[in-house]
């Protein structure tokens, strides 16, 4: 199927009360309002296809580049492809979508680290949230631990001056490594107390920031802490 057909497709799967929520937590026009739970027998169709995702993402209709992220052959990803999504998309997705695509691409970690460095909050954003989502997937003799304890160092000593969404992300690496790597697990618990309550303004929502050390006590609970996912992607 070409991106035209799927977007067609799209078009009459959407609902305007979808489409206001979308608009209220950031989804820029055009929004068809596609449920994410109706979009996944379409994923489960086409599987992974490289050139088709970088078309539905070309359309700029948020839902279908939603889309591109889940269908994306995120192997085939180039640095260019990577760098050209984080610069397009909307800041809803550069936390979800282009992370979660970053995370599985053979660029992952490095284009974390660049992106950490931009002065362009959404892009940040999107830097500190493939962190999130690689150490969620990577096995840990794969990761730099010690490069990764020297992340959580800066982000304990900056979050509360960094950009409003970029302290969000950060919150969410803090978390990330405490429930995904074990070793540096304690660090992090540590340092989510040492940061204590991160106040980000989530706009015109329902939407909350976590608390670090309640959300990570409740991972120890479920006995989750080191439990890897099998994709970033949701």
């Amino acid at each position: 199927m070409s991106a035209a057909q799927i977007v067609e497709e799209l078009r009459g799967m959407g609902s305007e009360s979808i489409r206001k929520v979308l608009l209220n937590h950031g989804a820029p026009e055009p929004v068809l309002g596609v449920r994410i739970g109706d979009m996944k027998p379409i994923q489960k169709r086409i599987g992974m296809d490289y050139q088709l995702a970088l078309d539905l993402f070309d359309t700029g209709i948020y839902d279908a580049m939603y889309l591109a992220g889940l269908v994306a052959d995120d192997a085939k990803m180039t640095r260019k492809d990577l760098n050209r999504w984080v610069k397009r998309a909307p800041p809803v997705l550069q936390g979800s979508t282009v992370p979660w695509v970053a995370a599985g691409s053979p660029h992952g970690y490095a284009i974390a680290l660049e992106w950490i460095e931009s002065k362009d909050e959404k892009i940040a954003v999107a830097g500190w949230s493939t962190l999130s989502s690689l150490v969620s997937i990577k096995p840990d003799d794969e990761l730099d631990l010690p490069a990764l304890k020297r992340l959580l160092a800066r982000v304990a000593k900056t979050i509360h001056n960094r950009p409003n969404r970029v302290r969000y992300a950060m919150n969410g690496f803090v978390i990330a490594l405490a429930s995904y790597v074990r070793d540096l697990s304690p660090a992090a618990v540590a340092a989510a107390k040492k940061i204590g309550k991160v106040s980000v303004d989530m706009g015109d929502t329902a939407c909350a920031v976590p608390l670090a050390t309640q959300y990570i006590k409740k991972v120890q609970a479920r006995g989750g802490i080191g439990k890897k996912r099998k994709s970033a992607k949701c």
